[in-house]
């Protein structure tokens, strides 16, 4: 941790020097040789959004002439956000670059190096536009501004095997906590080498495992709690304790694989798995067989009893999006948000993005809007994504989520998988270590 906290610091210290050089009159230009404004856009290590994002340019080009859009691949080694800090502190950084979640976004807005896009005219109309005020609610900071517009949202759904639940006498998958250790004690009686999870990621205290085992369902559990707000710890105790409790039980009853196994869902070995859209192309490719609505299905996390009734179910997103660097000038800042008025104010633009890449575009209504039918009609499995989109939930507004979530798996999540800690000590813990780490 203190080699995260020297290297958040230095950070710090290169940005506000870079700042104050660029505004006592750093070399950013703002136009090319031509007189034209020139926006540069690093786009995601990923080919397919490269690809995309070059398209969209080129088509905006043909209608602005007087702006150039110079789209370019992040570098990801080390990783994306060491190569962003680097272009920070040594004032190379572009004028927008996708591939940003929101606690990342933290860190680059404690240390002004992103500009709040809210204060840039037009981000307004590109929110309305593109009809995605909803999903815009849970990006919101906790000073009030918007510093990243997400570009796709990946809620983290589960996938359950249908075959296997059928032979057990259930024709849906478990919705509950109860249920499902009820399913858990059936398979224990039929298969006793079958698990209900299996993953070896949920004994790692590594921090960003927990985006896709701990939040998605403390965020179902919570109804989408911030967890850490203001600087300050929120946890809903009654959400976590509830979700450590049932972790417990299937801990108990044998009913987790937390070491290293090869594809134990696609194999049978377990019937339950969390489960983004980048799932299915694999599956299409190793594993044919597999067929949404014959043999397994895709449901919202797993919630307390008291929530049986629930009908809209929070989940964790593994969304990234836009931001614009304070490096850029005024002229450079108000292109950029021209080029995505231009991006986002067509349907028909998402729906390339979602074919191109198969990531759900961040927008309320793609479950709705006719632009999609289609597409969703031939990818049944991915219309669940969008149709979760809404009730998705953002990583945390925190420069400290590294430090927070490693927590997390160190004194909760990872001794109560191993069957180390009771519940109520083991949130305690966690708690008490986040306050520490938070008042720093």
């Amino acid at each position: 941790m203190k080699i995260r906290k020297i290297a958040y610091a230095a950070l710090s210290i290169a940005v506000a020097g870079s700042l104050l050089t660029a505004c006592g009159g750093g070399d950013s230009k703002s136009s090319d040789d031509s007189g034209k404004t020139k926006v540069t856009f690093w786009a995601a290590p990923n080919p397919t959004q490269v690809k995309y994002w070059d398209e969209m340019a080129k088509a905006y080009e043909k209608e602005n002439p007087d702006v150039t859009i110079e789209v370019s691949q992040m570098k990801e080694s080390p990783s994306s956000e060491a190569t962003i800090q680097s272009a920070i502190a040594s004032k190379t950084a572009p004028t927008m670059s996708e591939n940003i979640n929101r606690s990342f976004a933290a860190q680059l807005a404690d240390s002004k190096a992103i500009v709040p896009l809210n204060d840039v005219k037009g981000m307004d109309e590109v929110v309305d536009e593109r009809n995605m005020t909803k999903t815009m609610d849970s990006w919101k900071f906790s000073d009030g501004n918007q510093y990243v517009l997400p570009v796709y949202s990946n809620p983290i759904l589960f996938a359950w095997r249908l075959d296997t639940l059928k032979e057990l006498g259930y024709d849906a998958p478990p919705k509950t906590y109860s249920e499902a250790l009820e399913v858990g004690k059936k398979l224990k009686e039929k298969y006793p080498d079958k698990v209900l999870w299996a993953k070896g990621d949920l004994s790692d205290p590594t921090g960003w495992m927990r985006w896709f085992d701990f939040f998605p369902l403390y965020d179902a559990a919570s109804k989408g709690n911030e967890f850490v707000e203001d600087g300050k710890l929120v946890a809903d105790d009654k959400a976590g304790t509830e979700l450590l409790t049932f972790m417990s039980e299937l801990q108990k009853n044998k009913l987790l694989l937390s070491s290293k196994a090869t594809d134990p869902f696609e194999t049978g070995t377990s019937i339950m798995a969390d489960n983004g859209p980048w799932t299915f192309p694999n599956w299409d490719e190793k594993f044919p067989e597999l067929k949404y609505n014959e043999n397994y299905t895709i449901s919202s996390p797993l919630v307390p009893d008291s929530m049986a009734d629930e009908e809209n179910i929070s989940t964790y997103a593994d969304s990234k999006g836009v931001v614009m660097y304070a490096q850029a000038t005024e002229k450079e800042q108000k292109a950029a948000m021209d080029f995505l008025k231009f991006v986002y104010s067509d349907d028909e633009n998402d729906l390339k993005f979602l074919e191109t890449t198969n990531l759900i575009p961040a927008r309320d209504d793609a479950t709705e809007n006719d632009a999609f039918t289609a597409f969703f009609k031939e990818n049944p499995e991915l219309e669940v994504y969008a149709a979760n989109v809404p009730y998705s939930i953002p990583a945390m507004d925190d420069a400290k989520y590294n430090d927070i979530q490693q927590i997390i798996g160190e004194e909760a999540w990872n001794p109560i998988v191993r069957g180390e800690k009771k519940p109520a000590k083991a949130w305690s813990d966690m708690k008490k270590a986040e306050d520490g780490v938070l008042q720093e």
